[in-house]
């Protein structure tokens, strides 16, 4: 006669939450960046979305002042604004105030670009919504929120 033992397979610890927000704006950008080729722009990448949200909440920025909220080096920024400039997403013009210095704009493809942007992480919103249900998804906004008004005081950037 044979005894068969049992044993329990241990559950794996739960993923910390920041491991969580992690990989899930991994994956929501992943998905971002497949309707976005639906498109048939130009080879955006992630970092020129950050450029394109750092241009629209501020006046007269400069390649500097871009390269600093990156974490980059100037000649960094300065090749990903020749890229935007060539593909006319950004314009640069002369700086109200500093004369040596060159301000960087959205043109107007830079905020159709943006439009169709929010609009497709809207839709991605309204996916992980029906997904997860209304009222959780409005309670992890939320407590998302709540978080970030007591910690953070910068705008969105890149963790390179």
């Amino acid at each position: 006669m044979s005894t068969c033992t049992l044993t329990t397979v241990p559950h794996p610890p739960a993923q910390p939450a920041s491991m969580l927000l992690a990989r899930t704006f991994r994956a929501m950008t992943d998905r971002f960046h497949d309707r976005l080729a639906e498109h048939r722009l130009e080879p955006l990448r992630p970092a020129h979305g950050f450029v394109f949200r750092y241009l629209a909440a501020n006046e007269h920025p400069t390649t500097v002042d871009l390269a600093a909220h990156l974490g980059v080096s100037k000649q960094a920024a300065g090749k990903t604004v020749a890229e935007l400039v060539e593909w006319a997403y950004v314009r640069r013009e002369p700086h109200p105030t500093d004369r040596r210095a060159q301000a960087l704009a959205l043109t107007t493809k830079g905020h159709d670009y943006l439009r169709l942007a929010d609009r497709l992480w809207a839709e991605l919103d309204a996916e992980f919504a029906a997904l997860v249900g209304d009222a959780e998804f409005a309670a992890l906004r939320d407590s998302l929120t709540t978080y970030l008004d007591h910690t953070s005081t910068a705008g969105i950037r890149p963790v390179w």
